[in-house]
């Protein structure tokens, strides 16, 4: 069944109000092809009904939302970040922070973390770099619009096919044990994380203050104008001396001047710029 230009502009209307996300007209085929499940377990006639019978339903409304939002994400997806992350932004972290007294404290933010491979892939980075930990308190959050993706991500439980994307068999033995027929997080690792669903249109200080934030292949969702405000409250919520990661084919070119760049081996990171950043009005994470 195709769906109208009516149609896809009451879905796409609907799906920006509940989640900043902005579906422009050639995403008409994505909208059709993930919401026909749903059109047919609710046995509507048309995209127009679903759309209708969703007005006066928010578990069907969010439903919609998730069918439609993108949740294309693997272990280690672009290992350019991860790399930046292990040998120049944690040991940064680490040298400023152990001069004072008490554990050097470490917080990350995964922002659209979908179900939680980027998330575990942090923490795998951590634990690589510090192996003990006992002198650390790390903190990684993981935040998504989708329940279903945070209830997985929460699980830490992964098929064969998600796990052979982009982990290798080293460190799936040390950080995953069997679960069946499938893989799951140790505890020593999901012990490092926390899930919790969010909207990047929404407030960020309830979060807390974090000295990274990844925030990779979301904000191209999002209109000019949406990026630019969320961009804005990262930098918030970033310490002045933290570093933002964005996916490879983003750039903050005229869209948000708050941040620097800084290349480390071909992968471009950024940092707050001067008398930017560290928002202590920000809650604990």
């Amino acid at each position: 069944m195709a769906i109208t230009p009516g149609e896809f502009r009451q879905i796409a209307e609907l799906v920006y109000r509940l989640s900043g996300n902005f579906l422009t007209e050639d995403k008409a085929y994505l909208v059709e092809g993930r919401l026909k499940g749903l059109l047919a377990e609710c046995k509507c006639s048309s995209y127009g009904e679903l759309c209708r019978r969703a007005r006066g339903d928010p578990l069907l409304q969010r439903r919609i939302v998730e069918a439609i939002v993108t949740t294309e994400t693997q272990f280690f997806r672009d290992d350019g970040p991860f790399r930046a992350l292990k040998y120049k932004i944690l040991p940064e972290i680490i040298d400023r922070r152990s001069k004072g007294p008490g554990l050097v404290r470490i917080r990350i933010w995964s922002a659209g973390c979908s179900t939680g491979q980027e998330v575990y892939s942090i923490a795998i980075t951590v634990k690589e770099l510090l192996v003990d930990l006992s002198g650390y308190l790390v903190r990684i959050l993981g935040t998504d619009i989708s329940d279903e993706a945070i209830a997985k991500a929460s699980r830490g439980i992964y098929s064969p096919f998600e796990i052979e994307r982009g982990l290798s068999r080293e460190l799936l033995f040390k950080y995953f044990e069997r679960n069946g027929d499938q893989w799951k997080v140790k505890d020593e690792l999901r012990a490092l994380v926390t899930f919790r669903r969010h909207n990047l249109l929404e407030p960020f200080e309830p979060l807390g203050v974090f000295d990274v934030i990844f925030c990779r292949n979301v904000l191209i969702y999002f209109k000019p104008q949406d990026r630019k405000g969320i961009l804005q409250r990262m930098a918030r919520v970033l310490e002045p001396d933290g570093y933002l990661l964005l996916g490879a084919s983003e750039s903050l070119a005229g869209i948000c001047d708050l941040f620097e760049p800084v290349e480390h081996f071909r992968t471009v990171i950024y940092r707050p710029r001067r008398g930017v950043g560290g928002d202590q009005l920000a809650g604990p994470l």
